[in-house]
């Protein structure tokens, strides 16, 4: 099983790459990895190109392929596959300093084949998500075709929302939180581990 890190997105709302924001002393990029490291052989950052030289030699970076570069994480998660081989992928978004390796092995032992995802309070997290290698051929099927939407390629694979509520004996809500914007962060920040 290999882990895929998308760290490609353009941040503008956050204002700086948020793969490179910290939180504990830790970098988003780093606590991704940490969540996703006790399952996967393998982790894979899908970035930026001009990102790239930021991350440690000693990770495996790659960037989309050239032919669908920049066409959000449709992209990024085919990109990662084609990076790193293997049977099963998980997925994380860099922006989810708070989750857990213990949510990602509740969510994986919720897999059983195609796509598991997770929803929380009817929100759904496609990004938070475990692939079947069968999955490739339609992630490229739909970037040949202009179609940049994960849930798509997921429901085309029936895919199976979990409720994030079962997956944590945490605040569901803290551990799914995106930090999308500075200012959200920053109030993240100074009120300690609250949200």
């Amino acid at each position: 099983m290999a882990g895929i890190v998308l760290a490609g997105g353009l941040s503008s709302r956050f204002g700086s790459p948020k793969a490179f924001a910290e939180w504990g002393n830790r970098h988003f990029y780093e606590l991704s990895l940490q969540a996703l490291s006790p399952f996967c052989e393998n982790n894979v950052i899908v970035t930026r190109p001009e990102l790239v030289e930021r991350f440690p030699d000693e990770l495996i970076v790659t960037t989309d392929i050239a032919e669908f570069a920049g066409q959000g994480p449709v992209a990024g998660i085919l990109s990662g596959m084609q990076k790193i081989k293997a049977d099963r992928y998980i997925v994380l978004p860099c922006d989810m300093p708070f989750m857990t390796a213990d949510v990602i092995k509740r969510l994986f032992e919720c897999h059983s084949s195609g796509v598991t995802a997770v929803v929380l309070d009817g929100k759904y997290h496609p990004l938070v998500s475990v692939w079947d290698k069968t999955v490739l051929l339609d992630l490229q099927e739909a970037l040949e075709n202009g179609r940049r939407r994960v849930m798509d390629v997921q429901e085309k694979h029936g895919v199976r929302w979990i409720e994030g509520e079962l997956l944590t004996e945490d605040d569901a809500e803290r551990v799914f939180m995106n930090a999308n914007t500075p200012t959200f962060w920053k109030g993240v920040v100074d009120n300690g581990t609250d949200c």
